[in-house]
């Protein structure tokens, strides 16, 4: 297979753990003999300074000539980003025209923690249970995030407005990816929502349960999402299978699932559109670790390992990938976040020594 792929480092540690993401994707593209054409562009907070925008129109180009996105974290230190006008800081003037060009609308983030590694989870292993395994589907492109936004006077009263709106088509589509993946996992689907209070949420519903109906062999049950935040944290493992989430209600809840496995650092994000899609890691960009060779690639490769899967629908080498971070892991090698709070006998590895070893474990079969 020849693909291209468009590179956006991003700001802060992207550059650090894309670099190892790139590494782990030349391993699968030597082992399988696969070409990857990489081409790199700027995003992010440090392309305004340097373009003159977080999403230039030179890096519209290369995403548009690519078949995938890899991209890294955004955002530079406060001080930096407070130099940027509001309406152009990169999760604005970036991240969500990103989205909105390739209309990247449903989210993948894969929550998995095996049993073996619950030492890094902050819940007693006993609460942590057989060990985790949720995919939760993330809406992306709707909802509250891309809804009208006004702020000012009204009458003598200030006052600030941001509209929430999902059409049928929108939740239709996103329901569907959620119902197809809990069939193809054999697995059951929770529905989050907040049908109580929320208008948008008893339409969400309305057409869940009517796509639901294609799926009969699915297990398909709602919770509201303040309840769902309490059974994260008091019995995760419950959730094992899918989850469907609007999109703030997701945003939300998927950073959550990352403080049950233990960091951010072990969230990788897939964004699905029609046509094209890209792929990131679930956190920021903690420029003050930036440069220290600390920081953990591993939602980064992970989301290299969505984009073999996911994108271009490569599941052995995903497979490979997946077995290979967690054989890294098991085999008693850290990175510094987890260095005290992870079981006594780990080894702390940099940035780019973690990369190595798990390039050593894709490659440990064919030398």
């Amino acid at each position: 297979m020849q693909t291209t792929i468009a590179v956006l480092e991003g700001d802060g540690i992207g550059p650090e753990i894309v670099r190892e993401a790139v590494k782990v994707l030349r391993a699968i593209e030597r082992k399988y003999q696969h070409t990857f054409v990489l081409e790199e562009a700027p995003f992010g907070a440090g392309a305004y300074f340097t373009e003159g925008a977080a999403f230039p129109a030179r890096t519209q180009a290369v995403c548009d000539a690519a078949e995938v996105i890899l991209k890294g974290p955004v955002g530079l230190a406060v001080d930096r980003m407070a130099a940027i006008p509001q309406a152009e800081r990169p999760e604005i003037a970036a991240i969500l025209p990103l989205r909105q060009r390739y209309d990247t609308f449903a989210n993948f983030r894969p929550v998995r923690l095996p049993a073996t590694l619950a030492a890094f989870s902050p819940l007693r292993p006993e609460v942590l249970g057989p060990g985790l395994d949720i995919l939760m589907i993330r809406e992306l492109v709707g909802g509250i995030y891309f809804g009208a936004k006004t702020e000012g006077p009204e009458t003598g009263m200030a006052f600030a407005r941001d509209d929430c709106t999902y059409t049928a088509p929108q939740v239709r589509r996103v329901a569907r990816v959620a119902f197809e993946e809990a069939a193809r996992r054999g697995s059951p689907l929770v529905n989050i929502h907040k049908a109580n209070v929320l208008a948008t949420s008893r339409f969400w519903n309305a057409l869940v349960e009517e796509v639901g109906r294609d799926f009969p062999e699915v297990s398909c049950r709602s919770m509201l999402v303040d309840n769902a935040a309490f059974q994260l944290v008091t019995n995760p493992s419950q959730f094992n299978g899918v989850m469907l989430l609007e999109n703030m209600q997701g945003d939300i809840l998927t950073d959550q699932a990352g403080g049950v496995v233990g960091s951010l650092g072990l969230m990788p994000s897939a964004c699905i559109g029609p046509d094209k899609s890209y792929v990131e890691p679930a956190h920021g960009s903690a420029p003050d670790i930036a440069g220290q060779d600390s920081a953990n690639p591993f939602s980064m490769i992970g989301s290299a390992a969505l984009l073999l899967e996911r994108c271009l629908g490569l599941a052995e080498e995903a497979r490979d990938v997946w077995e290979a971070l967690f054989a890294v892991f098991e085999a008693g090698y850290v990175t510094r976040e987890f260095v005290g709070r992870s079981g006594m006998g780990r080894q702390c590895l940099g940035t780019a020594a973690f990369g190595d070893r798990v390039v050593g474990r894709i490659l440990k079969d064919r030398n």
